[in-house]
């Protein structure tokens, strides 16, 4: 007979508001300012009058109760606000996972998309309401609101992931994501 692991939490129904961009019951909430974007687009220079001139948010991230444990599924709800720096898209941080492991993205509401890179390859998937982007195990992964108004998607991934910024930090992501003439323009990084 097999055994089972007892776990930190018991089964429990989670609700998706897709008014109120949240989950209930509601776990933690993370805002990020323009300040903690720090290094991430191109013109440092926009991107500080930016920090000097009120620190926007940029996103807010609003987690379900479940716990980033081993063999857990958290849940996120993602909201990046419409924005560019020098004509770069708002975006999130980004990051790889320090174990390798996948990750699925739900499109709620606005238009953005989600930029992949494995420090090879550069992958851009359009997100929208109701499309599911799959992040395949060894993919750093940031979204990016390429819209007018808030962009928002559902995020579930294995709670040992983990988030490795560094790795950001120390690769890039391959392109960066601009205004284009009709459609969001990749430029190298």
């Amino acid at each position: 007979m097999s055994q089972f692991a007892e776990q930190p939490v018991e089964p429990f129904a989670i609700s998706l508001d897709r008014e109120g961009l949240s989950l209930w019951p509601e776990g933690p909430v993370l805002t990020r300012r323009m300040s903690a974007l720090e290094h991430l687009f191109a013109d440092t220079v926009a991107w500080r009058i930016a920090v000097d001139a009120g620190d926007p948010i940029v996103y807010t991230v609003r987690s379900s109760p479940v716990p980033e444990l081993r063999a857990e599924l958290p849940q996120s709800v993602t909201t990046i606000l419409p924005g560019a720096i020098a004509g770069e898209f708002y975006m999130t941080k980004g990051h790889q996972h320090q174990n390798l492991e996948g990750e699925m993205y739900l499109g709620i509401e606005g238009t953005g998309g989600l930029l992949m890179f494995n420090g090879r390859n550069v992958r851009w998937l359009d997100m929208k309401p109701d499309t599911i982007g799959y992040i395949p195990p060894g993919w750093a992964h940031r979204s990016v609101n390429t819209g007018a108004e808030p962009y928002s998607f559902l995020a579930v991934y294995p709670g040992d992931a983990g988030h490795h910024y560094e790795w950001v930090r120390e690769h890039g992501f391959g392109s960066r994501v601009f205004r284009g003439d009709k459609a969001p323009q990749l430029l190298p990084y």
